[in-house]
Formats: structure tokens, C-alpha cells, sequence
């Protein structure tokens, strides 16, 4: 349909073409005048049909329609004489003219964003300076030749200055759009033409020009009304009325416009003399206009400067969705507290407010509510802190308040808690009530210290952490030590990613032991880093890192591996018997990790180790986080051949259902329990609970960190076929573990191992 149209469009303009030159070298006045009619009146059904193929509503086809008619009844009307000498005439012109600004402005007045004010002024202006040009060169002449001082000569004056407003528009439509499309330029061509046309006879109504002028004024109009026809027809002119996406505002061409229309007046002014009073009066009287016009203007302009830029400031200085002061506003009023000396009895204070797990807010009740908490939230800090108190909001859901009234530590900590109130009753959004609460960093500003305003806000920052740690919905006061920890712990963060590039981290295994034969049936793999210092970094310390950051995939990934090779070594060297097991650690990333199966899978491949010897050892912890994905995981695993434990059983609060619901294989009965087994009731009786209930579900039973003989008797005793711990084996290096196996083989079957209490492999 758009080819059809532009197609449609483009003939148009061919045939518009083919009658200007017709009217050009036409030798008959009345050729040319039917041509001209033809022209004007063609409009009529070229439109109809533009709103036939839906390109332009009823409105602008109305007035566009009216200019043909008009413009038609005004040649009909004054024929070869001027259109001066009729008053019909000259309201037939005029009446035109309105048409068609009216049916540009309908046309377009969608398509200019923010205020138009500027753009009516400015059109006002050009108008006025196109006024007194037409009196000084057309107008008055025609009244001081004529010796005519008639109404119809004052109105014929107002022609020239209207249409050319028409084109003012026109040509700020034009440059105010980032893209130009083909139609707009046709309009501008229609308006040219048709002003040309004006002139034209303008300055042969003046007697500047002889009638032959009337041979090229006629086809300017037989042109305009052609391209306007075909602007009708133009795919493109359904595009005008729609605003434009990031549009274009071109103010250069509308000063460059307005103030050759300001200069050239002047210049007309200064260059001819007045004839008589009259001339002396309208020219007065307009100039005294144009200057009162522009000074509006200037002041307009200069006030909506003023405005824009103190929204600029405004916009610069405080967060767009709460309307609170923003970051860089909270750090410059900790400069001024800074910088200010206060006395002992002034303890300024920051408070560091993070809401907690605002992210489920946005996933469950969408973001359109999330923003109603932030807002929410905003209101209620700003009523719970003094008048001359801060509150800032820095991103997402951190706000920041800075109290410069707080006269001691205590007050400070007063000051907090009732900020927390704060969150102890719900937040009333439109989908419902909601509970929120919020963890709380505090930092003192101390007059002492030489610390910056980006650094009290890290501290507040760090105690806010510290409060999140404990729990979130509490407190932190921000000391020293909460710095050395965050030190300590971002240096140990910074060298993880590397450690396994350096080679750094590396696997000990402890045995798990079989107490019925007093074979090793199976390993541990457990994860030891010791940096290119010497130093040792705990398990329990880079693990927890590890899982934050995410390179517990890659390390996790590794390991396996790693695990896998050298099981397959140790039974090809005769380490252990060919259906010893490998148990490897799983974290919640891992679990979490859609690739984590192929993963297994190429590391069963790579190291020939056949799945069945694989035990992957699960918290409760990675099943309740994400049961769904947890489960969807462990089944994609089972596929595999590979098996899986529960580790530390006993420590949660959801086990029971995770051993019906999950393919587990396995249960590790926690160290915990496995500690006062021998001299706590208590213990064994949850033991044999435990045992009793793993065997009903055929499940496998290994006991964690036994230490002593009496615990392994025990254990055995209520039904634990599998034990591991210092008693049996320390964790080991790979290159130990044949002297391990060794020993513990020497020992023989579990009755001799009771009497070796203190015999362990190191």
C-alpha cells in the first residue's frame, strides 16, 4: 500500500509538472486561467481519496479542500483587476490563508513536543516584521498611487503577513524533526510556491512589476496546488502528526529566521521616508508593536531559561523517583560538617539504610510496586528524622541520613532504632498491604579523625553489612575492626580468582571406612588453599567467598575433575579396590548452574571413571533455596549413573521431607551428633532414629567426624555401616594416601580396630 501511494503520489507531481509548463508557455490569458482552475479544484478529490486510503482525518481535508475553493471563487471574483479594489477579493485571500494554517496546524499540532509558546512568539514576530515590510513596499505605494484609504487596502496587507507565517511554520516543523521525511520537504515546496505566486501579484499590484508578471505568477499557484495534492496522497503524511522520538530542536534556524525578520524592517524603515501622516503613524505604531512584541519574548525566553535550568539543577541534585537529595548533595553536605569545627558534645552521625531482600518485591509484585515501597519508604524516613536532618537516597534501595544534632553515641544508636520503627508497620500499596524491613549501619563522625565524606559512607556501608550478617531488620555500629575485616576479606575475594590459575589450591581426601570389613570403600575430596605466601586460608573462610563471587563454578568444576582423575590413578596403581568411591562437594552455584550435568558428565568421560563411583554430597541448604531447580538438577544427575548424599543430616529444619521428595542415596549423619553420641542419651537416641529411619528408606548411612574408638563402637553398634574421621584418617595429600590405606588395611576387620585407640594415619 505504501508503494502504491508514493507511486499514486509521484504521478501526481508528474502531471503538476506537465501543467506549470503548459501555463508557462500558454500565449491565451484564459488557458492559463483554466489551468489555474483546474488546479485549485483538483485538490478536492485528490484529498478525498488520501482519506480514502486512510492517510489523513476529515479536519485537515476540510481546510485544505476550503483553500482550493477559496483561492478559485477569488479568481473568479476579481479576474484581471486587482485585488485590492474588492473587498470580497481580499476576504476570499484571506480566508484562504486561514485555511491553510488551520489545516497545517491540524496536521501537525501532535507532532511538535513540549510547549509551543516559544514557536507562537517567535511566528508572531516574523509576522510583524513581515507587516511593516509589506506597508512600506507594498501597500502604502498602492494607497499613494491610488489615493485609496479603504479598509480592503489595510486587510490586503495582512495577506502577505499571514502566509508568511504559514511558512515560518512550515519551516520550523522542518527543522525541529530529527528525520526529514520526503513529504515534509513537499510541504515546504507547496508553501514556497504558493508565497512566490503572492508576491508576484503583490508587486504588481504596487506597480513594481507590469502585468506580464502575471504569465509566471499563475503557474507558481497551478505548481503549489499540484505537490500540495500530492502531499495528500504521500504515504509519509500519515508520519506527521506523530511526535517523533527524541526529537530534534533546531532553536538556530528559528533565531537565524526571527532575526532576519526583526533586521530587515528596520533596514525598510531606515531606507524610505513616510509620504505623509498616515504613513508616519502606521509605521510608528507598528514598530512600537514589534519592539513591545519582542521584549515579551526576550523575557519569556529568558524566564524559561531560567526555569529550564533550575530544572536542570534540580534534576542533577535529587533522585527522580523519591525527590530526595541524591549522592552527590549527601556527600557535599558532609564536606560542610567537615569542614565546619563542632564541639565535643556533637556527634554527627550517618546512617546507612538497606532494604532487605527488596529484590522479591520486584520479582513477585513487579517493579511498579517496588517503586511504591521506594517512595513509601522515602515519606516515612523523612518524617522520623529532625527538619534539619539529611535523607538521601543513593541507588535501588540504599538511603542514606546524615543527623548533624546527635549529641552523643548513645543518642545516635536512639536515633536508629527509631528508624527501624519505621519498618515495623506494612507499607499500604495499591496491590495490598506489604511488610518490609531494613538493616542499619551507624557511623559517628568523629572532629578528630581525617576522614572524607566517601569514606564515612563506605563505614556507614560496612556496619550496614555487618547488621545484614546478623541477620538483617537490626543494627551495626561502625567500628575499626569491621574495616580490617572488609580488608581482609576483599584481599582473600582478590586472590581467589587467581588462586587457581597459580596452582594454589589443591585436594586432600580422608578415607571413609566400612566398619563391618574394615575396608576403605570410598573418599572425601575436601578443598585446601595455601597461597604463594605460605599462608593457609580456611575452608570455612574461601568457600563461603568462593560461593558469594561465583568462582566456586570454575574451582567446583576443577575439583571434580581433579577428584575423579585421581581415583581413577589410585585403582589403576592398586591404591584401593576397583569399586572404591569418590564423594566431591556440591555448592548451591553449582546446583544452580544449568551446565553443572554436562560438567559431570565430561569429567566422568575424561577421567574413565565409571558414574556409580561418583557420590555428589548435597546440603539441605541447596534443596530449600531453589527446591524446583534443585530437584530438576539431581534428577538430570541420577540419569547420569551418578549418585547423591545428603551431607550434614540433622541440621536443618525440612530433612524428613527432602529424604521422600529428592533421589538421594545416602545420608552423612552430622559431626554434631555424631560427637556426644557416646555419652549423650540424647544424641544416640537421635542416631538410632536416624539410622533406623535411612535403612527403612534403603538408603546408605556414613558417619562424620568420629574421633574416638567408643564412638565407633557405638555408632556400629546402632546399626551405621560407614564412618570417617580423625579416629579412621586425617584428610591427606594424594601421595599419601597409598601409606594411609596401607595402615589402615594392617588393622584388619573392626574388632582388631577397637583396640587401637590410639592408632591413627597421618
Amino acid at each position: 500500500m505504501k508503494r502504491e501511494g508514493a507511486l499514486l503520489s509521484w504521478v501526481y507531481l508528474g502531471v503538476g509538472l506537465v501543467l506549470t509548463v503548459a501555463s508557462l508557455v500558454a500565449p491565451d490569458p484564459a488557458v492559463r486561467d483554466v489551468l489555474y482552475l483546474v488546479a485549485a479544484l483538483q485538490v478536492i478529490p485528490s484529498l478525498l481519496l488520501s482519506h480514502h486510503l486512510g492517510l489523513m482525518s476529515w479536519r485537515p481535508i476540510i481546510l485544505f479542500c476550503g483553500v482550493g475553493v477559496l483561492y478559485a471563487a477569488e479568481r473568479a471574483a476579481s479576474g484581471s483587476e486587482p485585488t485590492y479594489e474588492s473587498p470580497l477579493s481580499v476576504l476570499l485571500v484571506l480566508a484562504a490563508v486561514g485555511c491553510m494554517a488551520g489545516g497545517l496546524i491540524a496536521l501537525i499540532r501532535n507532532s511538535l513536543p513540549g510547549s509551543t509558546r516559544g514557536i507562537l512568539g517567535d511566528a508572531v514576530i516574523v509576522s510583524l516584521g513581515t507587516w511593516i515590510i509589506s506597508w512600506a513596499t507594498l501597500v502604502q505605494p498602492i494607497t499613494h498611487s491610488t489615493n485609496q484609504k479603504s479598509v480592503s487596502i489595510v486587510l490586503y496587507g495582512l495577506y502577505e503577513p499571514t502566509s508568511s507565517v504559514v511558512l515560518f511554520l512550515a519551516m520550523v516543523l522542518l527543522l525541529s524533526r530529527r528525520q526529514r521525511p520526503t513529504v515534509m520537504w513537499m510541504i515546504a515546496v507547496a508553501l514556497a510556491f504558493n508565497m512566490a505566486g503572492d508576491l508576484l501579484y503583490a508587486l504588481m499590484d504596487a506597480q513594481h512589476l507590469g502585468t506580464s508578471a502575471e504569465r509566471v505568477a499563475l503557474p507558481m499557484y497551478t505548481a503549489a496546488y499540484f505537490v500540495a495534492a500530492a502531499v495528500g496522497l504521500h504515504p509519509g503524511v500519515r508520519e506527521i502528526g506523530r511526535p517523533q522520538p527524541g526529537p530534534k530542536q533546531d532553536s538556530l534556524g528559528r533565531l537565524i529566521v526571527t532575526t532576519v525578520s526583526l533586521l530587515v524592517p528596520v533596514i525598510v524603515l531606515a531606507g524610505t521616508a513616510p509620504n505623509d501622516s498616515t504613513d508616519k503613524f502606521v509605521r510608528f505604531i507598528s514598530a512600537l508593536v514589534l519592539a513591545a512584541v519582542v521584549t515579551i519574548r526576550v523575557v519569556t525566553a529568558v524566564r524559561a531559561n531560567s526555569k529550564a535550568q533550575a530544572e536542570l539543577i534540580r534534576g542533577a541534585q535529587t533522585d527522580p523517583l523519591t525527590g530526595l537529595p541524591n549522592r552527590t548533595v549527601l556527600l557535599e553536605r558532609i564536606n560542610d560538617l567537615l569542614r565546619d569545627s563542632w564541639g565535643s558534645d556533637i556527634h554527627p552521625t550517618l546512617f546507612f539504610v538497606d532494604l532487605d531482600r527488596f529484590k522479591n518485591i520486584n520479582d513477585s509484585l513487579g517493579h511498579a510496586a517496588g517503586d511504591e515501597v521506594l517512595v513509601t519508604v522515602a515519606r516515612r524516613l523523612v518524617n522520623a528524622v529532625p527538619r534539619e536532618a539529611v535523607v538521601a537516597r543513593l541507588s535501588g534501595d540504599e538511603y542514606v541520613v546524615l543527623d548533624a544534632s546527635a549529641r552523643s553515641q548513645g543518642a545516635a544508636m536512639a536515633s536508629a532504632e527509631r528508624l527501624l520503627a519505621v519498618f515495623r508497620e506494612p507499607l499500604a500499596l495499591s496491590q495490598g498491604d506489604v511488610f518490609v524491613t531494613a538493616s542499619i549501619g551507624v557511623a559517628v563522625i568523629n572532629h578528630t579523625s581525617a576522614t572524607t565524606a566517601e569514606d564515612l559512607v563506605r563505614h556507614a556501608d560496612t556496619a550496614m553489612y555487618r547488621a545484614k550478617d546478623a541477620g538483617r531488620n537490626c543494627l551495626a555500629m561502625y567500628d575499626e575492626s569491621m574495616h580490617e575485616r572488609v580488608a581482609h576479606r576483599l584481599a582473600v575475594e582478590t586472590a581467589l580468582y587467581r588462586a587457581l590459575d597459580r596452582r594454589e589450591l589443591r585436594l586432600f581426601h580422608q578415607p571413609i571406612l566400612d566398619l563391618q570389613s574394615g575396608d576403605v570403600v570410598g573418599f572425601e575430596a575436601l578443598m585446601r588453599w595455601q597461597r604463594a605466601d605460605g599462608t593457609i586460608v580456611s575452608p570455612a573462610e574461601f568457600i563461603p567467598i568462593a560461593e558469594d563471587t561465583g568462582t566456586i563454578v570454575p574451582i567446583g568444576s576443577w575439583a571434580l575433575l581433579e577428584a575423579l582423575s585421581q581415583l581413577r590413578k589410585w585403582i589403576d596403581d592398586g591404591v584401593c579396590s576397583p569399586s572404591a568411591t569418590m564423594s566431591v562437594n556440591v555448592s548451591p552455584r553449582q546446583l544452580s548452574d544449568p551446565n553443572f550435568p554436562a560438567i559431570v558428565s565430561e569429567a566422568l568421560t575424561r577421567s574413565c571413571v565409571s558414574p556409580q563411583l561418583l557420590w555428589l554430597e548435597v546440603t539441605e541448604s541447596v534443596m530449600i533455596a531453589e527446591p524446583e531447580l534443585a530437584l530438576a538438577t539431581l534428577r538430570r544427575l541420577r540419569s547420569l549413573g551418578v549418585r547423591v548424599a545428603l551431607d550434614d543430616f540433622g541440621t536443618g529444619y525440612s530433612s524428613l521431607s527432602l529424604l521422600q521428595k529428592f533421589p538421594l542415596q545416602r545420608i552423612k549423619i552430622d559431626r554434631a551428633f555424631v560427637h556426644g553420641v557416646a555419652d549423650n542419651p540424647n544424641d544416640r537416641s537421635l542416631v538410632r532414629t536416624i539410622v533406623a529411619m535411612g535403612r527403612s528408606l534403603g538408603l546408605d548411612m556414613v558417619a562424620e567426624g568420629v574421633e574416638t574408638v567408643h564412638q565407633l563402637q557405638v555408632l556400629s553398634d546402632l546399626g551405621c555401616t560407614k564412618a570417617q574421621g580423625f579416629l579412621i584418617s586425617h584428610p591427606v595429600p594424594p601421595d599419601a594416601m597409598r601409606s594411609t590405606v596401607a595402615a589402615l588395611e594392617r588393622l584388619g576387620q573392626f574388632p582388631g580396630l577397637r583396640g587401637q585407640a590410639t592408632t591413627r594415619s597421618t
